[in-house]
């Protein structure tokens, strides 16, 4: 039987682990096995540029602090090698870095993953990955915002010129 020092130590590390979860606004869990050392730092190094938190957890730890944030339906997931990436400010980042990954690595699996508080499967995590970055959506956004109003000024700019156009050949009837 484990002593009650390495108890509360994994007591405290899936506390912290379920605080996490709870923070993050986006996760994906992954099965790493079979990927080579030379693939891992490569994927660890781009996820970390992206700001995401990418670790290997027991699935026991996993386990309990799903639990604990309200994801339990994690649980059905969590068999065989785990890897945990988590986001604080970006839903899709990792949904892209992971799923882009595992379509040319057939061994590397995303098992499935969160946002927003929601589980999804990994057919949701995949579409997630499809969605377009943020500044791609904000221009489409400010675009369809600016067509009406690119509109309204050709409108009036029209309705301007023909008044002018009628006033010069006021002024010219009346000059000849």
């Amino acid at each position: 039987m484990p002593s009650e020092k390495i108890l509360k130590k994994k007591q405290e590390y899936v506390d912290k682990l379920a605080d996490t979860l709870k923070e993050s606004v986006a996760g994906v869990i992954v099965s790493y096995k079979g990927i080579n050392v030379a693939s891992d730092t490569k994927l660890r190094r781009e996820l970390r540029q992206a700001g995401i938190e990418y670790s290997v957890v027991k699935n026991t730890m996993l386990y309990l602090a799903a639990q604990k944030a309200g994801f339990e339906q994690l649980d059905e997931v969590l068999k065989g090698s785990t890897a945990l990436a988590l986001s604080n400010d970006d839903h899709v980042a990792a949904a892209k870095i992971l799923s882009k990954f595992a379509s040319t690595n057939k061994s590397f699996e995303i098992k499935a993953g969160f946002i927003d508080g929601k589980v999804i499967d990994s057919d949701g995590v995949n579409q997630l990955a499809k969605i377009p970055p943020k500044e791609v959506l904000l221009a489409k956004a400010l675009g369809g915002l600016n067509a009406p109003i690119s509109g309204f000024v050709s409108v009036l700019n029209a309705n301007l010129r023909g008044l002018v156009v009628a006033l010069n050949a006021i002024a010219e009837k009346k000059s000849a």
